[in-house]
């Protein structure tokens, strides 16, 4: 099951719709606040966090820290508009996780996905320059 977070809702609603269009159970949550409570409520489930970095109160990646400390097993896509160069020196995302660019395509949010649910390495994800 896929845990999507993000709070555009127009966005939230369509990575939503690509994913369960794809075969996956999606839950989706405005905020990180809002996603920690379906994860606890889902725990042993959720076998992926599809992320959107900058989000009021919560970030994608403290929020998948927390999330992790319960689940070491959990797996992380980010999405973003900033591109990642700037995501890494200005919010310190951590450039060896997975990561789509928003705008971002069905078939690159569902090929990212796969891969990391497959656990192919993804050495030049969408998004990050090769």
């Amino acid at each position: 099951m896929v845990l999507l977070v993000e709070d555009e809702a127009g966005v939230r609603e369509l990575a939503r719709r690509i994913l369960e269009d794809n075969g996956y159970r999606v839950l989706d949550a405005a905020s990180g606040q809002d996603a920690e409570l379906i994860f606890a409520k889902h725990r042993g489930s959720i076998d992926l966090l599809v992320t959107d970095v900058l989000m009021p109160g919560l970030s994608g990646p403290d929020l998948f820290l927390r999330l992790a400390a319960d689940d070491p097993g959990l797996k992380v896509v980010y999405i973003s508009g900033y591109a990642t160069e700037t995501m890494a020196r200005q919010f310190g995302l951590d450039r060896s996780r997975p990561y789509v660019q928003k705008p971002f395509t069905a078939n690159q949010l569902v090929s990212t996905v796969r891969s990391v649910l497959d656990g192919r390495d993804l050495a030049s994800p969408v998004g990050r320059p090769a």
